[in-house]
């Protein structure tokens, strides 16, 4: 084993920092037998000097996470303190002083990944992410080095588990919304601004990852159809049992039928209860992959939190040093296929449709003759009213989703419609 200590620089000590830090000395040794030679944190850059960081030197601590990761000594540079800037500029930064980077930062690589991809190819050094997606879950690195040689065609997921835990508890307690929120908030699942989440943008980027990972393109965050949960009702849970169904946030990246071109989508949808990715309870993660050799192949844990974040950080940490001691790199960016990311409307799918009609007779007819008319198929249609008011529930056969949507708009224009209650996509047959 080499004495000579690999050198590590933490940026971020929050949550997944500290945590990242206390397993960096308890396990020492381990980490020292794993890579063949020891690592030594030699400083940790934080926003709040003044704040007490529990089995940290304090000699450590610094502001200046600039001149940190400039001081080219350092072998590795750790990255947990999100968003787009000053994150940017230090992981370059890193690169061009002689550092390798680990990275949780999803945001930022479903941004601007080919950028860092790029740097780190220019300077001949690693970027690893692991921690980006799913939190402790083994998924990147299968993705990019176990599933190399085969071809991906489909990855479907639970990639936020604060709207995994939300929805969970409207389908088993019979809890709407808001009230489901505030449990999660008062357990910690949701932060005090829970937008991030409930509004899809945390699973919009773990999505754009997973897809140019898993098809070798490139697809960013804006790239992604995103949905969040905030409309979805009791009601919608309810319909969904009654189907058979549960309701989950799914990230869903797919390749086309004839290999053209990929899709990458967030939004609620209604998913069989035989399916694995219902069984998926409170906050936990699963992700379930779908490749011409391999076949189906399920991921499954904690997606968040300090330790299982900062297992996949040390996981990387093993990787990257290993990488420097042979003087070799990992796999970098890999997008030769450069398809294009079809737009939703291009997408084939089923919809969930619940609309409140006027109680006479010919109202299902005027409504499958909308359905006609937009060369949409009904698979089924359930109907009940009294006192000259109904609900009227139908669901779809597969359709590109721009002709549900025509279909949607021109059911609101019927005179025998009183409105549209909820529209939801159908998946994981």
């Amino acid at each position: 084993m080499r004495t000579r200590p690999l050198k590590v620089a933490l940026l971020g000590c929050g949550v997944v920092g500290s945590e990242v830090a206390r397993i960096m000395t308890t396990h020492a040794d381990d980490l020292a037998a794993r890579i063949g030679a020891p690592v030594e944190l030699v400083g940790v850059a934080v926003r709040r000097p003044s704040k007490v960081r529990e089995g940290i030197d304090p000699a450590l601590i610094t502001t200046d996470a600039t001149a940190l990761v400039q001081r080219g000594d350092i072998d590795v540079v750790i990255e947990v303190i999100g968003g787009i800037e000053p994150a940017r500029t230090l992981i370059t930064t890193a690169f061009e002083n002689g550092a390798s980077v680990v990275s949780a930062n999803k945001a930022l690589l479903a941004e601007d990944g080919a950028a860092l991809h790029a740097a780190a190819e220019k300077y001949g050094r690693d970027l690893y992410y692991e921690a980006a997606v799913a939190g402790a879950i083994p998924l990147v690195r299968p993705l990019r080095e176990s599933l190399a040689g085969d071809k991906v065609n489909r990855v479907l997921g639970i990639v936020n588990g604060t709207t995994n835990f939300i929805l969970d508890k409207m389908d088993t307690s019979g809890a709407g919304y808001s009230e489901a929120l505030d449990e999660a908030t008062a357990l910690g699942y949701a932060e005090a601004d829970p937008t991030a989440d409930v509004e899809g943008f945390d699973a919009a980027a773990k999505a754009a990852i997973l897809a140019g990972i898993a098809f070798h393109t490139r697809v960013k965050i804006g790239d992604v159809h995103r949905e969040g949960i905030t409309e979805v009702t009791a009601a919608d849970i309810a319909s969904a049992r009654r189907m058979g169904c549960t309701v989950k946030l799914l990230a869903i990246c797919e390749r086309a039928a004839d290999g053209a071109s990929v899709t990458a989508r967030v939004h609620p949808a209604m998913i069989p209860l035989s399916h694995p990715l219902a069984s998926v309870r409170e906050a936990y993660n699963a992700v379930f992959i779908e490749a011409d050799a391999a076949g189906q192949l399920m991921f499954y844990g904690p997606g968040a939190g300090g330790s299982p974040t900062a297992s996949a950080v040390l996981g990387d940490l093993v990787a990257v040093c290993r990488n420097k001691l042979g003087e070799a790199t990992g796999p970098g960016e890999s997008a030769y296929t450069r398809l294009p990311v079809s737009p939703m409307g291009e997408v084939v799918t089923r919809y969930h449709i619940s609309l409140d009609v006027a109680d006479k007779p010919g109202v299902l007819a005027q409504v499958a003759t909308v359905f006609a008319e937009q060369g949409v198929s009904i698979d089924t249609v359930r109907q009940q009213g009294k006192d000259g008011e109904a609900s009227l529930v139908v669901v779809t056969h597969r359709a590109p989703d721009a002709a549900l949507s025509g279909t949607v708009e021109a059911l609101r224009r019927l005179d025998t419609v009183r409105g549209v209650a909820s529209i939801m996509r159908v998946e994981g047959e």
